[in-house]
């Protein structure tokens, strides 16, 4: 083989191969082509999603709202009943004062 053959017989693989990745390449891109259909169809979905987030967002949002609502009321109601407590408290221990000082005249 001189090399007039050599570069002929390199010269006709290549040609080949690239032939070869072309058609290749032919193929992929003619199975994996998306169609407008598909493309309206994403287009919807991602619409969708967009949506979902958004409600998603504004419920996260109402929530915390909602959560800082009621951990005032309650700490709100939590103050009231220690000042409910205190109350009693001072009443009972007024109400054993007047009992003994009752007694103490009744006694006496």
């Amino acid at each position: 083989m001189n090399r007039t053959e050599f570069i002929i017989a390199t010269g006709v693989i290549l040609f080949v191969a690239f032939s070869l990745g072309w058609f290749a390449f032919w193929l992929v891109h003619r199975f994996s082509r998306v169609s407008g259909a598909d493309m309206g169809e994403l287009e919807r979905m991602a619409h969708e999603l967009h949506e979902a987030e958004e409600t998603r967002d504004e419920a996260i949002a109402y929530l915390q709202s909602r959560e800082a609502e009621l951990t005032s009321r309650l700490s709100q109601t939590e103050a009231e009943l220690r000042a409910a407590m205190d109350g009693l408290r001072d009443a009972r221990h007024e109400a054993e004062d007047l009992r003994a000082y009752i007694e103490r005249i009744s006694a006496g």
